[in-house]
């Protein structure tokens, strides 16, 4: 009896193999994903912060400036006219190439990109496990 394997089972592999090519481009396909949700991460976490604290400041800034002048309201007229000058300097909202922007909305979007970035470092997790 030929102890021989046929052709034909060296060609097709077996039932639990998969072939070598179809296994890179699997790996390549996952570390694509995983780059692009750890850099999402890492943008995200970098300006997240940023656009909160900015937010933070800039509705804070006409309060700030209210107490001021209100304290200053005794003081000298020249420092009160200064004030005021400074207070109505001070916009609610900047249009920049046609976006307007407001405290509130930096804010918003802070808080927006905390979540962007949860979420990449999740996706992020999922894709190493599969590498």
């Amino acid at each position: 009896m030929d102890q021989r394997t046929p052709l034909s089972t060296l060609a097709m592999p077996s039932r639990g193999t998969t072939p070598v090519a179809l296994r890179l481009l699997r790996t390549a396909v996952w570390a694509v994903c995983h780059f692009v949700f750890y850099f999402l991460q890492q943008v995200a976490e970098l300006f997240a912060p940023l656009l909160l604290v900015a937010g933070a400041i800039w509705s804070a800034l006409p309060a700030l400036v209210g107490t001021l002048s209100r304290s200053a309201a005794s003081a000298d007229p020249q420092a009160r006219d200064a004030i005021a000058a400074a207070s109505a300097a001070i916009p609610s909202e900047l249009t920049i190439a046609g976006h307007v922007l407001t405290a509130h909305g930096l804010i918003m979007d802070g808080v927006l990109l905390m979540a962007l970035a949860a979420a990449a470092a999740t996706l992020s997790v999922v894709c190493g496990r599969n590498l």
